[in-house]
């Protein structure tokens, strides 16, 4: 007779430890820190779609896209991006993507030392870029509920 509510008493244990687990899992938003690195405009609106769509919009937050080596050239406002595949029928460039990004409260970091290294200055960016410095990278880096996506 002991052994039926043992096991009964096993069986809740584990199913209150299986529901626990899966409420915690869902939510959890943390963050997403999305590192680009190409001024390629197709990988570049695919990155930036997918944080801004898939992960931002699902109610994860910090979403920051920090565009470093050639993804530098992405931000700079003499050199608009042709409007590419996932976007065409919307009319939408990659400057115009990671704008609508910032307007909902995504966050495009430039690095510093690239930005730098390719001759350009915050003035030259679309509005609403911040330039990287260390701090505020490695804050969004290493912080325990972020995510991190290199593209």
């Amino acid at each position: 007779m002991q052994k039926v509510p043992r096991c009964l008493m096993v069986f809740l244990f584990i199913a209150l430890l299986c529901v626990s687990t899966h409420s915690f899992a869902a939510d959890n938003k943390g963050g997403l820190f999305v590192n680009l690195t190409t001024d390629d405009t197709w990988a570049a609106s695919k990155a930036i779609l997918f944080a801004h769509q898939k992960v931002l919009k699902a109610g994860h937050s910090p979403v920051a896209i920090w565009l470093n080596v050639r993804g530098i050239y992405l931000i700079d406002k003499k050199r608009p991006s042709h409007v590419h595949g996932l976007m065409k029928e919307q009319g939408m460039s990659v400057q115009d993507m990671l704008t609508a990004f910032m307007k909902d409260g995504g966050i495009v970091i430039a690095c510093q030392a690239c930005s730098k290294a390719a001759g350009l200055t915050k003035d030259d960016f679309i509005d609403g870029v911040t330039m990287g410095n260390p701090d505020l990278v490695r804050g969004l880096l290493f912080d325990p509920e972020m995510k991190t996506l290199s593209w």
